[in-house]
């Protein structure tokens, strides 16, 4: 059995957004990116690169708020926004990732009136905060395992500049790299959270 992992990337597109995308490429890797909506509308050729080069794109709102504090019409709103400019650019997608990994009943049962499942993690780089390499490289290595969902950003030029050595020692160690779609599979659940595959 494969020991697949799946990398995830916040809160863009940004502008360090192509070069992890260059890197991914030269690296023949497929990744998950949950893309703000008003960053998507800004950058809509680099999420068309990421669909043209394979990896995953799920919804993470239109403006990244608190959504448990927002109430269910903005919840909706939000989710909303993003999925409408997500679909200008071709892409469908059934995932949700709730900014800072935020959410309750309210927000579960939202998503799953839109057919979304909602995605967090088990492996936290933090790397928003170190913006550090080696950090954010020792913490995906430290808690990497099979089925791992890890969280980075791809906003930030320290991540982007851990990525290649965090795929290589990740290949070395025997996993498969997959995108959250692959590691899930096709039966997700409305509403469902998933931390891990």
């Amino acid at each position: 059995m494969l020991r697949c992992i799946a990398l995830t990337f916040d809160d863009g597109p940004g502008p360090h957004t192509a070069e992890l995308l260059d890197d991914l490429r030269a690296q023949d890797v497929r990744a998950t990116f949950f893309v703000v909506g008003r960053n998507a509308a800004a950058h809509p050729d680099v999420v068309r690169r990421m669909v043209a080069d394979g990896h995953a794109v799920g919804n993470h709102t239109w403006s990244h708020p608190r959504l448990p504090d927002v109430g269910p019409a903005a919840v909706g709103t939000e989710l909303d926004r993003a999925t409408a400019v997500l679909a200008g650019l071709g892409v469908t997608t059934s995932l949700v990732r709730p900014p800072y990994g935020a959410t309750d009943a309210t927000v579960a049962a939202v998503a799953a009136d839109r057919g979304h499942a909602q995605v967090l993690w088990d492996v936290d780089t933090r790397d928003w905060w170190n913006r550090d390499v080696t950090i954010t490289t020792e913490r995906v290595l430290a808690g990497a395992h099979r089925g791992a969902i890890v969280l980075m950003h791809d906003i930030h030029p320290t991540t982007v500049q851990a990525v290649p050595g965090i795929v290589d020692a990740l290949q070395d160690a025997g996993y498969t790299l997959v995108t959250v779609p692959q590691l899930l599979g096709p039966d997700v659940v409305p509403g469902a959270t998933y931390v891990s595959g």
